[in-house]
């Protein structure tokens, strides 16, 4: 071979090889600043990467996609723009966590309101935002999602609803609007333990007695 035509092809190899690397550093860079991006609420940078095509349903290595990072921080804004981009609603990481289900666990009314005005669901296995709400006491996100169909006697895995966990965690109001949107107060937990049984464990026994109440009421 011509020495000539073998050192242009060595140097456009070459040329090809620093493209190759520099394109999976500019990749890695991006990958890292929307993660970042939405995890601070910089809506711009992650704006900006968006429409440079980088995957809105990106996820970090715990699985948390860029909603769920957004919504987890209540950066209302960033929330806004991923769903402009239609992030996946349902998507869950690896500890089973939607996005609406920790925005509903840190109290990110906001975010809650975008998120079910977006379609994002209320009901699934396992642990669901109703749960995180009761377990919280927050009253107007469990007013939300009961109105859009959140089953009220839906089952973690070990078997608690959101009467029981409301009724475990103090949260006289939660477990007053549970039981006047008819919560099963005969219900039982994986340790055979009714919300009443339970808030008693706990001392509640105002709310153990308002669930007795409300379940002879019903018989």
């Amino acid at each position: 071979m011509h020495p000539v035509i073998d050192r242009l092809r060595h140097l456009a190899f070459g040329l090809c090889l620093a493209l190759t690397a520099g394109l999976a550093l500019a990749q890695g860079s991006s990958y890292e600043d929307s993660l970042s991006s939405a995890r601070l609420g910089d809506t711009r940078q992650l704006a900006a990467l968006l429409a440079r095509g980088i995957d809105p349903d990106t996820v970090d290595a715990q699985g948390n996609s860029l909603l769920i990072l957004a919504a987890r921080e209540g950066h209302t804004d960033t929330v806004a723009s991923l769903l402009q981009y239609r992030a996946k609603l349902g998507w869950r990481n690896l500890a089973g966590d939607s996005a609406l289900m920790l925005a509903v666990l840190k109290g990110h009314e906001a975010v809650v309101d975008l998120l079910l005005e977006a379609g994002a669901p209320v009901e699934h296995d396992g642990w669901a935002p109703l749960h995180y709400a009761a377990f919280e006491g927050r009253l107007a996100i469990l007013d939300k999602l009961l109105a859009r169909g959140a089953k009220i006697d839906a089952l973690t895995p070990n078997r608690a609803t959101a009467l029981m966990l409301a009724a475990r965690n103090g949260h006289v109001d939660a477990v007053r609007r549970l039981l006047r949107a008819g919560a099963d107060t005969a219900l039982k937990n994986d340790r055979g333990l009714t919300a009443a049984e339970w808030a008693r464990t706990q001392g509640n026994t105002d709310i153990a007695d308002l669930i007795e109440q409300a379940g002879r009421g019903r018989r």
